[in-house]
């Protein structure tokens, strides 16, 4: 970088004197003293501009001024708002009113409460999911917010949303949940108590399941009446309620890649079995030890399925407890333990994954499996009859511990 000189005074000059010139005199053998050069030149203090040096100094210092400044103002801000968190000054935890403007608001199958009050809050229909929380459960009175679409509006107050739910909720619909793995009976009677329909037109139609388009072999409705919540209309009939849940349990089977009506029949059996004797994790290996069973180089149950829950359906009753002359009566068409193969059909409703399970099971080299803890639901699983006594001993020891479960 070059270095500029300080402009040549031109307090002695003319304003029409040559810059040649200017350096002659100035240049020339008799110079002035260097004392005179200096005074008759250099402005004064008061008159001469700071240096350039100086005034970037001064620019610097008034940026780090103002840098100084805006992160203090920062700083504040910061401490305001977290105090203002902190102490909940200014939040907004309702809106006062009906609302505004109009939203469709969806409530998912099986959503939780908590879930719906956070979704309100995040689309502005409500300010506060919690104080939603608190508005419903004052005004509830025991009812439930149903699945399906609401029209609702922005900026409601909590109580108002609550409301609009649960008072759409019930309007124009019989709601009918329906839980998996439960038995025709039990299906019955939830029907019944939602619908208001007598149960003699539910047992009567049971009488002819054909009608349903269920195969002849079938003894019942039992395992076709697929699980779920259901909104059905206030003027819908017994058989039209039946009809939608063999259909939905049809298209489940259609869905899994099964069509043909026996075979259907079969995995509808197997699945209701898996439904009732493992949990969801354990529902592909519970199958694949079935299948096992099922095989003909079965020597080790040589085709007995083994199954509790079927000899207890047989029964009529549902228990974790067996004497032996209930597992040697031939005459139960549900015993898996005297009786080689499937029973003569489903012994419950089962859902999609227990279907799957049924359509897909693992590839095990299990035949044996025990839950040995029924809170938990942990199963084990085995090869051989001597390992299988083992777990069903450490089975028999949880139940010694927890009186009245197993019973």
């Amino acid at each position: 970088m070059s270095h500029r000189h300080p402009p040549f005074p031109a307090a002695d000059h003319g304003a029409d004197q040559h810059p040649d010139d200017y350096l002659d005199d100035h240049y020339s053998t008799h110079p002035e003293p260097v004392e005179q050069f200096f005074e008759a030149d250099l402005p004064s203090r008061r008159t001469r501009r700071p240096s350039r040096a100086r005034q970037r100094r001064r620019r610097r210092r008034t940026i780090v001024m103002i840098v100084v400044v805006l992160g203090f103002v920062g700083v504040v801000f910061a401490v305001a708002m977290f105090l203002r968190n902190l102490l909940g000054v200014g939040e907004v935890t309702d809106y006062a009113g009906p609302g505004t403007g109009s939203v469709t608001f969806t409530v998912e199958a099986g959503a939780a409460p908590l879930t719906i009050g956070s979704s309100l809050e995040q689309q502005d229909i409500v300010a506060d999911a919690d104080e939603f929380m608190s508005a419903l459960s004052t005004v509830a009175d025991g009812r439930l917010i149903q699945p399906g679409e609401y029209e609702m509006k922005y900026q409601m107050s909590s109580e108002e949303a609550a409301k609009a739910l649960l008072l759409d909720a019930d309007a124009g619909v019989h709601y009918v949940p329906v839980a998996q793995n439960l038995r025709q009976n039990e299906v019955f009677d939830i029907l019944v108590e939602s619908t208001g329909i007598p149960r003699e037109e539910f047992e009567s139609l049971a009488e002819d399941p054909t009608q349903f388009g269920i195969p002849e072999q079938a003894p019942s409705l039992e395992g076709y009446l697929f699980p779920g919540e259901y909104r059905f209309d206030l003027d819908i009939s017994a058989a039209e309620i039946i009809q939608e849940m063999v259909d939905n349990s049809m298209a489940a089977l259609e869905d899994a890649g099964v069509t043909d009506t026996d075979e259907q029949y079969r995995i509808l059996t197997i699945a209701s079995i898996v439904q009732a004797e493992a949990g969801q994790a354990d529902y592909a290996q519970v199958a694949g030890a079935i299948m096992n069973r099922l095989g003909p180089e079965n020597t080790e149950t040589n085709g007995l399925i083994q199954s509790d829950a079927t000899v207890t359906y047989g029964l009529g009753r549902k228990s974790y407890s067996l004497t032996e002359e209930e597992k040697a009566d031939e005459s139960n068409p549900y015993n898996t333990y005297a009786i080689p193969g499937l029973p003569v059909g489903p012994i419950g409703s089962p859902g999609e994954r227990a279907i799957d399970a049924a359509v897909n099971p693992a590839d095990v080299p299990y035949y044996y499996w025990v839950t040995v803890n029924l809170d938990t639901g942990e199963t084990k699983f085995s090869e051989t009859l001597a390992e299988h006594a083992r777990y069903v001993e450490e089975y028999q020891a949880w139940c010694a511990d927890n009186a009245g479960r197993c019973e």
